[in-house]
């Protein structure tokens, strides 16, 4: 570093430090700015990971399809063949590489007498693989084994709401329930991992048996809903596209079915996360913009006080380039320091709220917007300090040392 370089900063930092309230005041823009670019996509980025891994939890890699039954009575009739049936499972999980795991569904109404009262409950027929694709959450007991899952043994699950209508005081495991015609032993309880509002196949009040029980009773071998488990995010497309084809090829060209993923809905929370994220930091840029104005006007009425030191320093050698660069410097230290301030504010803020969050919920703090708060904030001290500087490093020698 020349000694004209220490002359500078020593310049810039004994100004700075001459009015510290000016300087506090003026940074605290900076500050608040900062912070605010910090806080604002932290919040974004935690909102958005918490939503997608809600979405994930309903199944991971989910393939879904569902046979659209027409509406004319002869196409009723004729749609018998057009349900979908284990042998489709079987179909699918053979013949799609990227497919690792599938299971089917298929539920009918039954009641149950609670306390002297019949309600209304949701009877599940599960196959094998359910389990791992929906990713239940089971709360006291245990899922139905593979012995189980393929036989017609009388056990079921319940639904924690179920459970606790039908034994509010005592352990429901091993009880057996009536439900419908049929005595079932029950081997666990159970809940969504996220609920899905009634909107999948597991209702508030749900049993869950076998699926050859459920054929059995119900005289129905038909699989009402289809999943299919894709190896990894990338291949949920196609997989999407596949398990349409399978099921179109082993049935009738009129047969219509509706096969989906969650992979829209995921995009749709991202594309939503990353609007956000922008209008929030817009909003942050618009504080940023007004503590640079303040910068200005700050620097603009410094440079007027400061007109005699000036052209003292010109009258002994300072060039323009000098005293330009010593104003740019006071403005850049003060948005610098403000910038690291506000930043540091910021992450200390969001390490103090992380412990206080519910815990699926976590505050992610991106390294990537601690480096954009301190450039923006730092290039717009620059910004809105060249004016000043500028016009400190035209003022004519002879006239600022006249300058009273």
């Amino acid at each position: 570093m020349t000694v004209i370089d220490r002359a500078i900063w020593k310049a810039a930092l004994t100004a700075l430090s001459a009015n510290t309230l000016k300087t506090s005041l003026t940074t605290l823009g900076v500050v608040i700015g900062s912070a605010s670019i910090v806080l604002v996509v932290s919040a974004s980025l935690t909102g958005k990971r918490y939503i997608v891994a809600q979405i994930e939890a309903v199944g991971t890699n989910l393939v879904y399809a569902e046979h659209v039954k027409s509406g004319s009575e002869q196409d009723r009739v004729m749609a018998l063949s057009d349900e979908m049936t284990l042998a489709d499972l079987d179909a699918v999980r053979t013949s799609i590489p990227e497919v690792v795991e599938t299971a089917g569904t298929h539920e009918m109404p039954a009641t149950v007498v609670v306390q002297g009262v019949e309600r209304s409950v949701t009877l599940v027929g599960v196959t094998k693989g359910f389990q791992r694709i929906r990713n239940l959450v089971i709360l006291n007991g245990r899922f139905l084994d593979a012995g189980e899952l393929v036989s017609r043994i009388k056990v079921c699950l319940l639904t924690k709401e179920l459970a606790a209508r039908m034994f509010p005081n005592a352990d429901p495991i091993d009880r057996i329930v009536r439900i419908g015609e049929l005595r079932f032993t029950v081997v666990g309880v159970f809940e969504e991992r996220v609920t899905t509002f009634g909107q999948a196949e597991i209702q508030r009040e749900s049993v869950i048996i076998p699926f050859p029980l459920l054929s059995s009773y119900s005289g129905s071998e038909f699989v009402k809903v289809l999943y299919a488990q894709a190896d990894r995010p990338e291949t949920v497309e196609l997989v999407t596209r596949r398990v349409a084809a399978v099921l179109q090829a082993r049935h009738r060209a009129a047969a219509s079915y509706r096969v989906e993923n969650l992979t829209s809905l995921l995009r749709a929370v991202q594309r939503i996360g990353v609007a956000l994220t922008i209008v929030l930091v817009l909003v942050a840029f618009v504080a940023l913009g007004i503590s640079g104005i303040g910068i200005m006007n700050v620097m603009l009425v410094t440079v007027t006080e400061r007109t005699a030191e000036i052209g003292l320093r010109k009258a002994v050698g300072a060039t323009r380039r000098e005293v330009l660069a010593q104003f740019l410097l006071e403005a850049a230290l003060m948005s610098g320091a403000g910038a690291v301030v506000g930043a540091v504010g910021a992450v200390m803020l969001s390490l103090a709220v992380r412990p206080l969050l519910p815990p699926p919920l976590t505050v992610s703090i991106s390294g990537m917007s601690i480096a954009l708060a301190l450039i923006v904030s730092c290039g717009t001290g620059v910004l809105f300090g060249y004016l000043p500087a500028r016009k400190a490093a035209h003022l004519p020698p002879t006239e600022a040392l006249r300058h009273d």
